[in-house]
């Protein structure tokens, strides 16, 4: 079994600053981590055939950076803390939500399967498939309001713009599909925060979007907090050229689109001797012709963001586990170490890197690798591996079997775990390497679907030295007609009347400088 050092878990907060060279050393194995979190991804050797893999993609590759509704940006699985016969999957798309931009929020793309893939046998392929697709519905076409006024359900009049989704279960057998089954149908989407104007209790909007099947699954889609943590100031020089620019999460206040599915073990593992499951998402998107290209896809964090070079990005991103042996060389001969020593002198590590090829694309020996496992990027998950009632963030690397790289739960800080074994945490090396970054602004929920409310648009109030007139002015225009309780287009008649005052007020500016020209 490989063995995993026992490292003492470390608090939060930016890294201290020491001596010029350590704290260089500190900058490159972060980068190197990431390199290690991307070797996740990667493909392990010449056997390798297609598949998917997958990272924390936050505007990794260059095509799929302009179309955010098809972006996946990051996978989590985990067996459920209250529900220890379960294993949730939660997948993110649309990265870098800004909680207030609207009038047009944040939608899945009617165009698009969203698909949620399991190898049970450890071959690379998908031996299930669970697919999602979605409808987006218009009450009013003639307003440009998301809501036209208070939401307090979800088939609340007042919510304008809504979405359904069916989910699919696809079955295959020998990489043919067996079985379609659909498993819920016209399920309702939790909208976007708008604010509390808008959603007084968003809260109860998002328990209203859990939707329990007969067969013991749970599913819900909506907006929530984006739940990676990590400060993505590297690309600004690494860290600002000297390190000033550290440990915020420069995450925190974003949203994501989440799907989450909480399902029976038995039905996705092949069997209780066989506990052992691959895990990755991906987006395909219809065509001109009306078939189904894949543009995105998502096993274990940092993959296509960091460790492919530009010219096979947009290529990781349409191809499958079985397929990755193409990028191999990026992952035993990674460019980031040599750019660290050439910059600040440290000495990359030893290659070709077999140590990552062996953990992250088998999986580890006695934990989560499948027998006859073949190498490729998935998420690998040991079903019968009780949640932990003490999470430490560190995972496997702090004697949490349970965190990862055995699967991922929300509060796994993969961003340090990665720096770890890149730096040879695996091979005994001692060290203590942080973004500084160690958890998520929000606490998660407890239960399903276990990631925390997103941010709401109206989290600000009126902005520091703004005039008591106008805010005052402003209250008197858009104060309502008293006891009309007509609210179907209040917010709406508002906007309009304010629009009218601006109007009037430009044509008699207008007026008065033409009735004093000479001409």
């Amino acid at each position: 079994m490989t063995s995993f050092p026992s490292l003492p878990r470390r608090g939060g907060g930016a890294p201290r600053r020491s001596a010029p060279g350590e704290g260089r050393r500190g900058l490159a194995s972060l980068l190197c981590g990431a390199l290690a979190a991307g070797s996740l991804a990667a493909a392990g050797t010449a056997v390798l055939e297609p598949g998917r893999a997958a990272a924390s993609s936050h505007r990794e590759a260059p095509l799929i950076s302009g179309t955010p509704q098809y972006d996946n940006t990051d996978l989590y699985a985990f067996v459920s803390p209250d529900k220890p016969d379960t294993t949730t999957i939660v997948a993110n798309w649309i990265p870098f939500e800004e909680p207030a931009g609207g009038p047009n929020f944040y939608t899945f793309a009617d165009d698009a399967q969203y698909d949620l893939h399991i190898d049970n046998d450890g071959d690379a392929q998908s031996d299930l498939i669970f697919r999602y697709t979605f409808r987006t519905h218009v009450k009013n076409k003639n307003t440009f309001l998301y809501n036209t006024g208070p939401v307090h359900s979800l088939d609340d009049p007042n919510l304008n713009v809504t979405q359904t989704y069916d989910v699919d279960l696809i079955k295959f057998r020998h990489h043919r599909q067996v079985s379609r089954t659909r498993l819920a149908d016209a399920v309702p989407v939790a909208p976007s925060n708008v604010g509390k104007a808008s959603m007084p209790d968003y809260g109860e909007l998002r328990k209203q979007a859990v939707h329990r099947t007969a067969a013991g699954a749970a599913t819900f889609a909506g907006q929530a907090d984006d739940p990676f943590f990590a400060d993505l100031r590297v690309f600004d020089l690494l860290y600002g050229g000297d390190l000033s620019e550290v440990g915020n999460d420069t995450l925190a206040g974003y949203n994501v689109n989440t799907i989450a599915l909480q399902v029976p073990n038995d039905l996705i593992r092949q069997s209780a001797g066989q506990p052992v499951v691959g895990i990755w998402s991906t987006t395909q998107r219809k065509n001109a012709r009306g078939a189904f290209t894949q543009v995105s896809r998502l096993g274990n964090p940092l993959v296509n963001e960091v460790v492919n070079p530009q010219k096979d990005k947009d290529t990781f991103n349409a191809s499958s586990p079985d397929g990755d042996a193409q990028f191999l060389g990026n992952v035993t001969h990674p460019e980031l170490p040599k750019l660290i020593e050439q910059i600040y002198d440290i000495k990359a590590p030893a290659e070709p890197r077999d140590d990552l090829v062996e953990v992250f694309l088998k999986g580890v020996k006695d934990l989560n690798q499948p027998p006859y496992v073949r190498p490729s990027e998935q998420l690998r998950l040991n079903t019968s591996i009780a949640p932990s009632p003490h999470p430490k963030r560190l995972g496997v690397l702090d004697g949490d079997t349970a965190g990862f790289p055995n699967g991922r739960r929300l509060s796994d800080d993969v961003v340090d775990a990665a720096l770890l074994v890149m730096e040879g945490a695996l091979l005994g090396a001692k060290n203590d390497l942080s973004d500084g970054v160690d958890a998520n602004e929000k606490e998660f929920e407890n239960s399903f679907p276990y990631v925390a409310e997103p941010a709401s648009g109206s989290q600000a109030r009126a902005a520091a030295g703004t005039s008591a007139d106008v805010r005052s002015g402003l209250a008197d225009a858009l104060r309502p007609k008293g006891g009309s309780g007509d609210t179907m287009l209040m917010a709406g008649s508002a906007a309009a009347g304010a629009a009218g005052v601006l109007l009037l007020g430009t044509g008699l500016s207008w007026w008065r400088r033409r009735s004093q020209r000479a001409y």
